[in-house]
């Protein structure tokens, strides 16, 4: 063999070589570096849902999924004739209490008052002119002309007339000054009670119209119009599209800087954009079934905590559901 082709050969084997290491370099690269972990989560928003505290037939949705509504505005109608009915019972109850309480303060009639005063004019005639005749009577026993038993008569005439006298004008002025004290607060409370019914009922019948409580978007509605609903029963979602949020389910050993007050990065896919997330609330999720072992002879266990944070500022467009990713 020429010393030429001993050389290309050497040359070759080296080559060869080198192209081993390299290959060999490049796969430990790609099967041995440590690939980032990737942590996601998903966009949340605070709903709250609307529903009445008396059953009813719904009349009137007036609100689409979609739509955006403000505080005040109408969302739905509803039908309860039962409701109708109790107030008719109220109102008439509140009209008897309010008569009730209007004859106590303004005590007798006038005829009563009138009546009670003539015969107490009556009864002090009648005792003038038993004290007159005792008064003679008296005088002629004195001088010995009249019996004592003729004088005692004279006396009981006198004072039966003075207990009459008196009793009628306790009746008189009885008539005249109406109602005790106690019936008088009595009734005031009866009135109370009976307005209170009405207004009972009154928040009721409010019930049968629904408006929005808070500004949103309508996200669900579930029952149609002519459909039974009972109390309490949900007719619409209202999504409070100014308080979202992101959660996350994160491992404690991928927490890192994913503390309460910190700020991170997170990729919305739905932009293709990051956005500046801070930490709100941590909390462990405390279920087996979340916790992962970090060896297959299971020394410990990992937990999943549940993390949620709020965009440090507004994205226009980020709506619930969409996803949201944190690479470490």
């Amino acid at each position: 063999m020429s010393a030429k082709s001993q050389h290309n050969n050497i040359l070759l084997a080296i080559i060869g070589f080198v192209t081993m290491v390299v290959i060999v370099a490049v796969i430990g690269f790609f099967a041995f570096s440590r690939e980032k972990e990737v942590i996601q989560g998903q966009v949340e928003v605070t709903e709250y849902r609307v529903s009445s505290k008396v059953p009813g037939r719904i009349l009137e949705i007036r609100v689409k999924e979609g739509d955006f509504v403000n505080v005040g505005d109408t969302l739905a109608i509803l039908d309860a004739p039962e409701v109708r009915a109790k107030m008719e019972q109220a109102r008439s109850a509140e009209n008897a209490a309010a008569a009730l309480e209007q004859k106590a303060q303004n005590g007798a009639r006038q005829e009563e008052i009138q009546g009670a005063f003539q015969l107490y004019q009556q009864a002090k005639a009648g005792l003038d002119i038993a004290e007159k005749s005792y008064n003679r009577v008296q005088r002629l026993f004195d001088e010995g002309v009249m019996s004592a038993q003729k004088r005692d008569e004279a006396y009981a005439q006198y004072k039966a007339m003075e207990a009459q006298c008196k009793a009628a004008e306790s009746k008189y002025n009885m008539a005249k000054n109406g109602a005790r004290q106690e019936d008088k607060q009595a009734a005031i409370a009866q009135m109370g009670r009976a307005r209170g019914a009405v207004q009972e009922v009154n928040s009721y019948i409010n019930e049968t119209i629904q408006i929005a409580q808070m500004e949103g978007e309508v996200s669900d509605i579930f029952p149609k119009v002519g459909e039974l609903v009972g109390t309490g029963s949900p007719i619409m979602n209202i999504s409070v599209m100014k308080d979202m949020w992101g959660t996350f389910n994160v491992r404690e050993d991928q927490l890192g800087e994913l503390a309460v007050g910190k700020t991170f990065t997170a990729f919305v896919p739905a932009f293709n954009k990051e956005i500046q997330m801070k930490v709100y609330y941590m909390k462990d999720q405390g279920s087996y079934a979340v916790w992962k072992a970090t060896k297959s002879s299971g020394q410990y266990d990992l937990k999943t905590f549940e993390v949620k944070a709020r965009p440090v500022e507004k994205l226009e467009g980020l709506r619930p559901g969409m996803s949201l990713v944190i690479k470490q």
